[in-house]
């Protein structure tokens, strides 16, 4: 009889105390599950930086191991983490054998490496997926940099970075973009063609990175035109080739290798619309914590995260801040991994005794304090909150029949008044929140009271639409008009894909919504739709600038809800084809 492994026998008793007397505990899943993920988790590291792995010395690959490019990210005033990971099969687990490879990286003045400042080499192990996220240090503040890698006789792709100015140093401009949701059938990554070209500081990417269905599960208006290369992905093999198949396209290299990240995840880099340890549908707990366990890894190890981020127990630490000198002070935050489970069965519902009451947190009560702080003891000209999910209130119901979005702060409001409220207790008014999520273009005034047309305003909301998330879109939605008259705080809303474009200076913010008008073919010229900025005024978000495009469609027959009628159609698809598996 085979013997028990430990994790088998947590599962066991994870399962006796979550459903005693057949009721769900949900207490006892938290404390269970998190023991359960963190020796999962926990393993891995363990054996990742044991160091007992063989090292091939001499390494030789069966095809150039750089498939992946290159990529720098979590910028400071004196360092930054130069990332790669050694691929030479991508799409089957990576095609390396089961040792540790040493790699060496280096790092220069000029791109052609005659000034080269600093060498380094590290191993990059199989329990890590052969990633590499080496941290080059010393460095001079607000310069670039070029970097590289060499493993045996293969040479990387060459990389750009720079680090960011100190904190407390004066600074008079930065420029960077903002993005998310990239959906690979969805469409071609033109926008990040058009990023890689920008003269930026440095790229905000707020999650949605990869999309966790199979093939044409998930699909979208204009036509799915590119296909995942497995089923919904379940284990770490199945994120590890996912990640693969998004990072080999050149138009995401090239826009990694230009500039330095900051990245924080969402939902789909696990599943859609998870909430803590609670997924989105019928999963079991072991299943699921797996699931979530394999999903944070494989987001590690294909980011160029410091090693303050890798998974510990139950945990990824993704929250963390950094100060852009006396201009701005990131807050970049994880609104998916401590938040509660979203009231009203999730969707778009009216408000309720569930989702207003006041114990409910979408950050998690540490995440919360430690904002809080920060905002506090913040002197920079801007506050920002690069999060996921939209902030401001959003009624796209009717003023009768109010819809709002369980998943966003619309389904936590006690939540964002906790820090509403805080801001306005500081007397706040620089602040901006960067946001993903919802596959369109959003600007609306942050105010202290949403129903209250003379509140005080502290800040702007800047939403980014998508990579290619949804598909083409269109100038407007059939319900766009609606939506804006309802809610006046919200100033700009448009639906073709693209990214954010910032410039920021002590008095003004502009934010420049680069859109293409098409993503299902290559090609699409990039041009600025509109332009907003917001200056510390009282007078909210003004529009500077906006130009039309005519190679897009105009209007659709779009509504808010087709984006989640989008997913539950796709969970029907995989049902099926679960249902399909277990008679076979």
């Amino acid at each position: 009889m085979k013997e028990k492994q430990p994790l088998d026998e947590w599962m066991e008793k994870l399962k006796e105390v979550s459903f005693q007397e057949n009721k769900f505990n949900r207490k006892k899943f938290f404390e269970g599950a998190g023991k359960i993920a963190g020796l999962t988790l926990g393993a891995t590291i363990a054996q990742s930086m044991a160091g007992f792995q063989p090292v091939q010395a001499a390494p030789k690959f069966s095809n150039y191991p750089f498939t992946l490019g290159v990529a720098s990210g979590d910028p400071l005033s004196d360092s930054v983490i130069l990332w790669t990971r050694l691929a030479p099969d991508p799409l089957n687990g990576g095609g390396m054998e089961r040792k540790a490879i040493p790699v060496k990286w280096e790092l220069a003045k000029d791109e052609h490496f005659k000034k080269i400042i600093q060498r380094g080499e590290e191993l990059a192990t199989p329990e890590l997926g052969h990633s590499v996220h080496a941290e080059a240090t010393g460095l001079k503040p607000n310069t670039e940099y070029y970097y590289r890698f060499k493993s045996g006789h293969e040479l990387s792709p060459i990389g750009k970075t720079k680090t960011i100015p100190k904190a407390g140093t004066a600074v008079s401009s930065m420029t960077f973009a903002f993005a998310s949701c990239q959906q690979y059938e969805h469409g071609y990554y033109t926008a990040f063609q058009h990023m890689a070209e920008e003269n930026l500081d440095f790229v905000i990417h707020l999650g949605d990175y990869i999309y966790e269905y199979g093939p044409n599960e998930y699909v979208s208006k204009s036509g799915n035109v590119r296909t995942h290369s497995g089923p919904e992905i379940m284990n770490l093999l199945d994120y590890r080739n996912r990640y693969a198949q998004y990072r080999s396209d050149a138009n995401l290299k090239a826009a990694h290798a230009a500039f330095p990240w900051i990245v924080t995840w969402d939902d789909h880099e696990v599943e859609n619309n998870y909430a803590n340890l609670i997924p989105e549908n019928d999963q079991s707990v072991e299943a699921f914590v797996k699931r979530r366990a394999a999903g944070y890894q494989a987001y590690y190890e294909h980011m160029p995260l410091r090693k303050t981020s890798l998974p510990n127990g139950a945990d990824m630490k993704l929250y963390r801040d950094f100060s852009y000198g006396d201009l701005a002070f990131f807050n970049v935050m994880d609104t998916r991994q401590y938040r509660d489970d979203q009231a009203n069965g999730d969707g778009g519902k009216p408000q309720s005794d569930e989702s207003l009451n006041p114990k409910r947190t979408l950050t998690g009560n540490k995440q919360e304090k430690w904002l809080m702080k920060n905002l506090a003891k913040s002197k920079t000209s801007w506050n920002v909150l690069a999060q996921q999910v939209f902030f401001a209130q959003q009624n796209y119901g009717t003023p009768e029949s109010p819809k709002f979005n369980m998943d966003a702060w619309d389904g936590y409001p006690a939540s964002r008044k906790r820090i509403t409220d805080f801001i306005a207790g500081q007397n706040l008014n620089n602040i901006v929140v960067l946001t993903g999520d919802v596959h369109a273009s959003w600007a609306s005034n942050l105010t202290t009271d949403y129903d209250n047309p003379d509140a005080k305003i502290f800040g702007a909301e800047f939403v980014g639409t998508s990579i290619t998330s949804g598909g083409n879109g269109a100038d407007k939605r059939a319900d766009t008009d609606t939506i804006l008259k309802q809610n006046p705080h919200i100033q700009f809303f448009n639906d073709y894909r693209g990214y954010v474009r910032c410039t920021v200076t002590p008095e003004s913010w502009q934010s420049d919504y680069r859109i293409v008008p098409f993503v299902t073919s290559p090609g699409a010229a990039v041009s600025t739709r509109a332009s907003l900025v917001y200056q510390k005024d009282q007078n909210g978000l003004l529009k500077v600038a906006s130009s039309q495009v005519p190679e897009g469609i105009q209007k659709s027959d779009e509504v808010e809800d087709d984006r989640m009628g989008a997913h539950l159609k796709a969970h029907k698809k995989q049902n099926e084809s679960r249902k399909e598996k277990v008679t076979q």
